[in-house]
């Protein structure tokens, strides 16, 4: 959701947006930061007007609220109003325009409850992208997350990041979800191709002084310093030199990047590990071939549960209906009902389910 205000934000700096927009600017208000501090009555109050004022004044600023919901209460002590109260006069007459943010239960569980407040805004729901569009994402992210980690992430490895959390990891939503696991799949092949000598203590010093340069460079260039920018530059390009040059005289003190090993690179299999760690369901369960398991459903099933024919050839049907897309999303696999006396194979034929679908019981 955030996203999509930034992208907004992006549109209009590169002029792809409609006339009316062009001149117009989005800026995120915090009331975090505008709460805190007040110490007095009042206090509050006065800071929001000030900003609602200005942005009366310019015309030309859409606010974006993150968590919109925190304006119900927002600096409300007794006997003062709210955040809310406040921007509704505003709201309603049109003199500033607010993008906010809020997932679905707190939009019923504060916005909806003050009706004066829903009618101020427009709902527009974002729902949560297929896996192609979260593997698209993902392979336009990847590239950050390689200059973090400092490795690579092959085309599989997104693909599985995507497909291995959309089918096991059931309590969060895409992409969030594939984007933690894609970033701790790094962070633990990192951690695996570390160096166990630590470095020599000139070593540490001279990595620490090029994080810092490096990341004052990209304040810069944000800001459009380009001169300042260009004699950082050169000090990175000489301290870089004299990690070479310490790197070549004391091979041991080398940094992992200057090392023989070579660039680590995330694979499916490395996903699949994590995938393992968060849901407990064996490794080699997580990277079976579905399409081969659900082909074969019935002959797995009938390993353990004899007979019942019936019973396991619907289940197989159901599963195989659900995994081509003829299903909604947004409801479960299949519901299902099983009848008949105690000790036929109910329970079993369930437990056999779970374990062969989801690799557990």
């Amino acid at each position: 959701k955030t996203a999509i205000a930034e992208g907004l934000a992006q549109m209009i700096v590169e002029g792809s947006v409609p006339d009316n927009l062009l001149n117009k600017h989005v800026a995120q208000l915090d009331l975090a930061l505008l709460i805190s501090g007040t110490k007095y009555r009042g206090e509050f109050e006065e800071r929001l007007k000030k900003v609602l004022d200005e942005v009366k004044e310019k015309d030309n600023i859409i606010l974006v609220i993150d968590e919109v919901h925190t304006l119900v209460g927002a600096g409300g002590a007794e006997g003062a109003i709210d955040a809310a109260n406040i921007m509704k006069p505003g709201l309603a007459r049109g003199e500033y325009q607010v993008i906010g943010a809020t997932t679905i239960s707190e939009y019923r569980q504060y916005i909806e409850k003050d009706a004066a407040l829903e009618r101020r805004f427009q709902p527009a729901m974002v729902p949560e992208p297929s896996v192609e569009e979260a593997i698209e994402i993902l392979s336009g992210l990847k590239h950050k997350y390689e200059g973090h980690h400092g490795l690579k992430y092959t085309d599989d490895a997104v693909e599985a990041a995507v497909k291995l959390s959309a089918q096991y990891i059931n309590d969060r939503f895409l992409p969030d979800k594939a984007i933690d696991l894609m970033d701790e799949a790094g962070s633990c092949l990192r951690l695996a191709h570390s160096k166990c000598t630590a470095p020599s203590t000139e070593m540490q010093k001279l990595q620490v002084q090029l994080t810092r340069l490096k990341q004052e460079k990209s304040k810069d260039l944000y800001a459009h310093d380009f001169e300042h920018a260009a004699i950082v530059r050169a000090q990175i390009e000489e301290l870089e030199e004299q990690v070479r040059a310490m790197a070549e005289a004391d091979p041991d003190s080398a940094p992992l990047s200057d090392t023989k090993e070579g660039e680590p690179t995330v694979t499916a299999e490395n996903i699949a590990n994590i995938v393992s760690r968060w849901t407990g369901v064996p490794v080699e369960k997580v990277t079976k071939d579905e399409g081969a398991m659900l082909m074969n459903l019935e002959d797995h099933l009938h390993e353990k549960v004899i007979g019942q024919e019936e019973a396991v050839s619907g289940i197989a049907r159901a599963l195989r209906r659900a995994r081509v897309g003829m299903k909604d999303p947004n409801r479960p696999i299949a519901s299902m009902f099983f009848l008949g006396p105690t000790g036929v194979g109910k329970t079993q034929l369930a437990k056999t389910l779970a374990a062969q679908y989801f690799g557990s019981e």
